[in-house]
């Protein structure tokens, strides 16, 4: 693997045979960072709306899973 730093990017060589779920997990998490790193949202607010969320999934769906 080679790391290059650009004066406007990070540039990451990955060689062909590393496993593509692995490196696909690698770069949602750094879109994830990168979509976050502006955000002044409070860790608490964010757990209370994935839970609401969740929650509303799940009424939701049940009947899909439960039967």
């Amino acid at each position: 693997m080679i790391i290059e730093r650009t004066d406007k990017e990070i540039v990451i060589r990955i060689p062909g045979n590393v496993d593509i779920e692995g490196v696909q997990k690698f770069i949602n998490y750094i879109r994830y960072k990168e979509l976050t790193s502006g955000s002044k949202v409070e860790q608490q607010d964010a757990d209370y709306l994935a839970n609401k969320i969740d929650k509303n999934w799940w009424l939701k769906n049940k009947d899909r899973f439960i039967k």
